[in-house]
């Protein structure tokens, strides 16, 4: 179980950048944090969600 902005998902041992495809993220217009750390763009498809992470997805708007 992880939490993934503040709920609780069933995955484990997935790809980030699989997750965050899957789910529809822009992976140019995001920032992600797991466990208080930010994981760079380009390790996205290295980082593996482990059981207990807390991440938080963070999407950039534009505007003024």
């Amino acid at each position: 179980m992880v939490k993934i902005n503040g709920k609780p998902e069933d995955i484990a041992e997935k790809k980030l950048s699989e997750y965050l495809i899957e789910n529809g993220y822009n992976l140019k217009r995001i920032a992600v944090e797991i466990c208080g750390d930010i994981v760079p763009k380009t390790m996205y498809a290295e980082t593996i969600i482990k059981d207990g992470d807390i991440i938080e997805v963070v999407s950039f708007v534009g505007g003024g």
